[in-house]
């Protein structure tokens, strides 16, 4: 436990639900990757299959972060499981709540050509991811890092005069 608080640079216990959550997060994943490759197999080759992913996914998350470690100007390393789960969080809740608005809407692929459908909808996910992406950040103590996360995301759009 020692050695991973060192290498994750966690002071206080509670910071470790992040390491947990992304572990949990990752094997999930892994999980989830295998049954829909392996459709109708055995559970227990599932399994299998399954691990080899799951470490094959954490070489590919640690190298991610050693690399966005640098580029990202965080205070510890705990902080990059955070940020992952705060953009898987927002990336699904946006989905989530985008669909029964664009229904509220009365926008549907029956009443719309596909292309405008699929533009919408787009559009109207994206909206709320940002929305999301900032008050979920506040949630897991990621304000700071994400509103400048967004104010440079807007910017590149374009749209910086909306946030001054």
């Amino acid at each position: 436990m020692k050695i991973l608080k060192e290498r994750w640079e966690i002071s206080k216990n509670w910071q470790l639900i992040f390491p947990l959550l992304g572990v949990i997060g990752l094997g999930y994943s892994s999980y989830r990757l295998s049954s829909l490759f392996l459709k109708n197999q055995h559970i227990i080759f599932n399994i299998i299959v399954s691990i080899g992913l799951f470490f094959l996914l954490l070489k590919l998350v640690l190298f991610i972060f050693e690399k966005l470690e640098s580029k990202w100007n965080i205070s510890y390393r705990w902080e990059l499981i955070s940020i992952f789960i705060v953009f898987a969080v927002t990336g699904s809740s946006s989905v989530f709540i985008g669909k029964p608005i664009i229904k509220l809407m009365g926008i549907t692929k029956d009443n719309l050509p596909s292309f405008a459908y699929w533009t919408l909808y787009i559009l109207i996910g994206f909206i709320f991811y940002q929305i999301l992406l900032v008050a979920i950040g506040w949630i897991f103590g990621q304000f700071k890092f994400f509103w400048a996360f967004e104010k440079k995301m807007l910017s590149r759009l374009g749209l910086k005069r909306f946030l001054d």
